[in-house]
């Protein structure tokens, strides 16, 4: 492990590049220059497909390319103390954003949510926060309170949607229908949110936590945030990604197989075009 004082160095460069990405509005980024774009599906801990991500990115050879990376923690990855190791690619997540500033984006899904509000979240009947600082005490020792902080920084200023010039939404779920009538788009323009907004029905909750996936509810969704396609993960999937209707996408990096996707960013593309670009891993 590098030593604790680098890495929140790190953490709090990536914070501040995160604040100042081009394009940003509160948490909706609209990508500027981007001319394709790849997305991976939740990371959920895994280093080897978070590594072939980035390798198949190859942003220093591609300057117009963006990468969007989703959910990085909780994971099936531990130290011999029982930690959770997913900590790790928040780490590299961020020396990457500090590389690339302006192309690399982060979308935290509901584990980073719940991690950072204390919103607990179980997993064969173990806390998966709990194993998660107790990860980071097993990395960095008397440092790991500090570091969860900025950990909860990045957390907290990462967007919760991504829009493309042509039209394509990347954020970790689609909004369910019992929960759209009250949702405002313009909520992914804050800057902060009240607490009651990471609670069932409110606005970040509602993008982070739903899994309706009916053709009905991406219509819907999809008309209010004035888009028309959705890249998502949020949902395991045997084949590494899942075409559940005919406007969205799921993509998954936590297993094997996994799978991510390449696509134009700046002409008009379908949805055929879209799953067209699924690379398998």
């Amino acid at each position: 492990m590098p030593p604790p004082d680098r890495v929140l160095n790190i953490l709090r460069r990536a914070v501040d590049h995160t604040r100042r990405t081009p394009g940003r509005h509160g948490h909706l980024i609209h990508l500027q220059g981007c001319t394709e774009l790849l997305v991976g599906g939740d990371m959920h801990g895994h280093l080897s497909n978070f590594l072939t991500v980035m390798k198949a990115a190859d942003l220093g050879n591609h300057p117009t390319r963006h990468l969007v990376l989703q959910e990085l923690i909780h994971s099936e990855f531990f130290y011999p103390n029982g930690g959770d190791k997913s900590h790790q690619l928040v780490d590299l997540y961020a020396t990457l954003k500090c590389q690339f500033p302006d192309r690399v984006h982060f979308l935290p899904g509901n584990h980073e949510m719940a991690q950072m509000t204390g919103r607990q979240v179980a997993k064969g009947g173990r806390s998966q926060n709990a194993l998660f600082v107790l990860g980071v005490q097993a990395a960095y020792g008397e440092a790991a309170a500090e570091i969860c902080r900025a950990y909860h920084d990045l957390f907290r200023e990462s967007p919760l949607a991504v829009r493309t010039a042509n039209g394509v939404l990347c954020c970790h779920t689609i909004v369910p229908t019992k929960w759209l009538p009250a949702f405002d788009p313009m909520a992914l323009t804050a800057e902060q949110y009240d607490e009651k907004e990471y609670a069932p029905g409110g606005s970040v909750y509602s993008i982070l936590w739903g899994r309706d996936t009916s053709a009905e509810a991406a219509e819907a969704f999809l008309r209010k945030v004035e888009s028309e396609l959705v890249v998502t993960g949020h949902i395991a999937t045997d084949a590494g990604f899942e075409v559940p209707n005919p406007r969205q996408l799921i993509v998954d990096c936590a297993g094997t197989p996994a799978a991510f996707v390449r696509f134009a960013a700046d002409r008009p593309i379908t949805h055929e075009e879209l799953i067209a670009g699924v690379v398998v891993i």
